[in-house]
């Protein structure tokens, strides 16, 4: 009987483990979770904190007790990892109500540790209202002090994912909005043009946005900015992005890859091959490049989760790469993007042509139709496709899904053009926008 032990207990932790007892109803499964709270949706939260979810327990999906029961699996909330021994193959577990540590033994580690809100040092800071929004009592607390005080204004900081989910839920509840952003552009993974449409979208919305900016200096409800403005705010969001934690890894002498992650093979193994790495803090290679990169997404992890279940028990299923498929919803608008951006082709100097293509996300003559931009980049030679990005009021999630397949499967822009794709008023046109996108690439 094998022993496992798992560090971390939200996306990856939690579902390796349960993928582990699935192929293997004897080894013994121990997981050690830092927080007070174990496998829940943190891409829900910001909906929760808006109201479009009601209750926070409609996000958790599993409990301690639910784990043990159902699956024989033990989890420790409240007890982090600090120290792992390589050579006797222990870990050092801290209580962290206790304060008390205990040795724990293993055959095989998975770390799952995922990642740390980064916090830009900014004088005055401590003076005013900060919240970062990573995991469930992070939600908790914006949500409690939202409620409690009825702020009237937010700062976010930093245009990606979260800041822009948010952006959208505290508009709804009626508060005023600003976004700080230091590149020069919102959602700095998309093309310029895409971009654009995004940033008009925030704008129609009544969200500020002070681009090529950032917070140089805090007093109170007061804020400077480094290009002059001077803005007032409740409270300020910081969503710069997460710092992969790995010091626990690092301490161990396990391989850190230049994205910052813990460098892992195909198998997800780490240089300790009784060691895996899965989730925010891991580095893979890219899908289409082989080149080193990392992906703090939910798909990501899942799949890691379950490449090392398999491997764990006996079915090598090498992972192939990440794409970075992800979509977003700001306000009315859905936008999506899978595999390399215009900046990645150019940085790397491979030979790509670029094309965009706006449609209708279903026949014009329905009532409900919305406007779909799509902008697909492809080998010239090969004609592969090599990345895209949608943006629209409708059907992005479609399109996106069918040219994330399309970069999978080694399709051409000619396939594109024969792709079998359903169509009915509601939903499309006889040649759908991703055919069109095809035919267009001659």
């Amino acid at each position: 009987m094998v022993k496992i032990v798992i560090v971390g207990a939200v996306a990856g932790g939690a579902t390796v483990a349960s993928q582990i007892r699935y192929y293997d109803k004897a080894a013994e499964i121990i997981v050690f979770e830092q927080d007070d709270m174990m496998s829940y949706s943190a891409c829900g939260m910001p909906y929760y904190i808006g109201g479009e979810i009601t209750d926070a327990d409609d996000l958790i999906a599993a409990t301690p007790e639910k784990f043990k029961k159902e699956k024989n699996i033990d989890v420790h909330l409240k007890h982090r990892v600090i120290s792992i021994n390589r050579d006797k193959k222990t870990v050092e577990v801290l209580n962290l109500e206790t304060q008390q540590s205990v040795e724990e033994s293993y055959e095989v580690l998975i770390l799952s540790p995922g990642g740390t809100p980064i916090i830009p040092k900014t004088p005055g800071l401590e003076s005013t209202k900060m919240f970062t929004l990573r995991n469930f009592s992070d939600m908790e607390k914006i949500h409690h002090y939202i409620n409690t005080e009825q702020p009237k204004s937010c700062v976010i900081v930093g245009a990606g994912f979260i800041g822009l989910e948010m952006a959208e839920n505290l508009v709804n509840l009626g508060m005023s909005v600003s976004i700080v952003e230091k590149s020069q552009q919102v959602m700095n993974i998309m093309d310029a043009d895409s971009s654009d449409l995004v940033e008009k979208e925030l704008l129609n919305h009544g969200v500020k946005l002070f681009k090529g900016n950032f917070i140089t200096k805090v007093d109170g409800a007061n804020l400077e900015l480094d290009l002059g403005e001077k803005l007032q705010a409740d409270f300020i969001l910081m969503s710069v992005g997460v710092s992969p934690s790995t010091e626990l890894a690092e301490n161990a002498q396990l391989t850190i890859g230049e994205t910052r992650g813990i460098v892992t093979n195909e198998y997800l193994q780490t240089n300790d091959a009784s060691i895996y790495a899965i989730g925010d803090a891991a580095e893979n290679i890219d899908f289409i490049t082989g080149d080193a990169k990392r992906v703090p997404l939910a798909w990501p992890a899942h799949r890691q989760a379950h490449i090392v279940a398999r491997h764990i028990t006996g079915d090598n299923i090498p992972f192939k790469g990440l794409l970075g498929t992800s979509i977003c919803k700001v306000f009315t608008q859905s936008v999506a993007s899978t595999g390399l951006n215009e900046k990645t082709l150019t940085d790397r100097k491979m030979n790509f042509e670029s094309l965009t293509q706006t449609s209708l996300s279903n026949a014009g003559y329905y009532p409900d139709h919305e406007k779909l931009f799509l902008k697909i980049h492809y080998d010239s030679q090969t004609r592969k496709v090599l990345g895209a990005q949608v943006v629209g009021g409708k059907g992005v999630d479609k399109r996106i899904d069918v040219l994330s397949t399309a970069i999978y499967a080694g399709l051409t822009m000619d396939d594109l053009q024969a792709l079998e794709l359903a169509y009915a008023p509601p939903y499309s046109s006889p040649k759908d926008p991703v055919n069109m996108a095809g035919y267009k690439a001659k």
